[in-house]
């Protein structure tokens, strides 16, 4: 997705019934996808990877706060192909367009209307979720009147969610209002995460994570959180906002950031 092009406004569509569908057209568009990045290798999994993946990040510094699980990963490629196992799976894939959709785009709509009360997202934002799966937030974005948004993860799931890693999102500098992100435990450079989305974070924007601290994550998780503490370390070029509880999908901690609007004092 070009960084200057916007998705088309909700107030012009029939917004509802075409939230409803929209589960389904992305199960079939990756179906689709699939096939057609398949026919040379016998998994979709090793078929499908990155412009990223030949990349060398740096590894965050070791923090007493995250406690990283590299080990099981031999190369950048390896992460990947273990994270795409978990995107990509049929059976997961069904459930989050059938039984979870109507759940967490209620939850996530509820979460984003909230926000928008206390000013900290408008209908005129523009709006990125980070590792967004089918686009469920997207979704819920949309129906809230946030009609600039769309998501980013390793497969895409049209029209809601582009093909993205989210170590090097493929946007640039100062782009979104608001962004949103529940997958912080998945980053194998937290680091990289951050920075980027400090990156594509125009100043004075919003970001809001959902994470669990102190709280092993499942076998797709690449750290830990021990202590929010840990979070506020990554984001130097922004202020925190607040930190509260929260009961999000196995997620029980939410930080909310706000990048500081000086030029001096972003992050690089």
């Amino acid at each position: 997705m070009p960084g200057d092009s916007k998705p088309p406004r909700a107030a012009a569509l029939p917004v509802r019934p075409i939230l409803l569908a929209l589960p389904f057209l992305s199960l079939l568009l990756l179906l689709l996808y699939v096939y057609s990045t398949s026919s040379s290798s016998t998994t979709a999994t090793v078929a499908i990877s990155t412009s990223s993946s030949s990349t060398t990040f740096t590894p965050s510094p070791p923090s007493p706060h995250i406690r990283m699980r590299r080990s099981r990963y031999g190369s950048y490629d390896d992460y990947l192909r273990h994270q795409l196992n978990k995107t990509l799976d049929p059976r997961l894939r069904r459930v989050w367009a059938t039984r979870d959709w109507r759940r967490k785009v209620s939850a996530f709509a509820r979460l984003f209307a909230s926000l928008q009360n206390e000013g900290l997202l408008t209908n005129a934002s523009r709006a990125l979720c980070v590792g967004a799966r089918l686009g469920q937030e997207v979704a819920a974005l949309r129906q809230v009147g946030v009609a600039d948004a769309v998501g980013i993860d390793l497969a895409p799931a049209p029209p809601l969610v582009v093909r993205g890693d989210f170590h090097a999102q493929p946007f640039g500098n100062d782009t979104f209002d608001f962004e949103f992100s529940n997958v912080f435990d998945h980053a194998l450079y937290p680091s990289r995460f951050a920075a980027e989305v400090q990156r594509t974070l125009r100043p004075g924007g919003v970001v809001v994570l959902h994470v669990a601290v102190h709280r092993r994550g499942d076998k797709y998780s690449a750290n830990d959180l021990l202590d929010v503490q840990g979070l506020f370390g990554l984001f130097p070029g922004c202020d925190v906002v607040r930190v509260s509880k929260v009961d999000a999908f196995g997620l029980d901690t939410e930080v909310i950031l706000r990048k500081k609007r000086s030029p001096a004092a972003q992050h690089p």
